[in-house]
């Protein structure tokens, strides 16, 4: 009888444990100083993305990365076009209504996808301002589209956006994702 006890108490202390993990955020190491953390946003349209992270000590300031793939949502002759296209899929209003657009934009290809790339001036609440990267990148009739926003200046938190969506395990998640898997 004394042995069953504790067999059910250490069962129920397991599923305690393990629904607690459950429910704490999701966060996994992805190397080169980032890590996956939980989609940020709340639900629209589109199914959530992945968002990722990058602390100062490794990448100069603090940048998030956010992705996701807007399926059927592209132009299927010309693809990204222009920077009015950049501004309105890029998912920058996910993160605040307040963005300026610093220069024209320019083409960018991102794991074989040809599309546009701009810098915003970001404005979050309390005064607080960000730089931030759109990104909209399409192949046939489907859009992968990433933000990057940071609290360094907006070339090096490109740099480093950019280096992260090269990257092998980001590029092979992207082409899957774009293939419907």
């Amino acid at each position: 009888m004394k042995m069953r006890g504790l067999l059910i108490s250490a069962f129920a202390v397991a599923i305690f444990a393990a629904s607690g993990v459950a429910g704490y955020q999701h966060v996994r190491a992805t190397g080169a100083g980032w890590r996956e953390i939980a989609w940020p946003f709340p639900r629209d349209g589109w199914p959530a993305g992945r968002a990722f992270r990058c602390e100062t000590e490794v990448c100069g300031s603090e940048v998030e990365v956010y992705l996701r793939p807007e399926i059927g949502f592209c132009n299927c002759d010309t693809g990204v076009a222009d920077d009015d296209e950049v501004d309105r899929v890029a998912d920058l209003d996910l993160i605040s209504e307040r963005f300026v657009p610093l220069r024209e934009g320019e083409v960018i290809r991102v794991a074989d996808m040809q599309g546009r790339l701009r810098t915003y001036d970001l404005h979050l609440t309390g005064g607080v301002r960000h730089s931030a990267i759109g990104i909209a990148v399409s192949r046939g009739c489907d859009l992968m589209v990433a933000v990057a926003q940071g609290t360094g200046a907006a070339p090096d938190v490109q740099r480093v956006a950019l280096d992260f969506l090269a990257s092998r395990d980001i590029t092979r998640w992207m082409t899957k994702a774009m293939d419907g898997g």
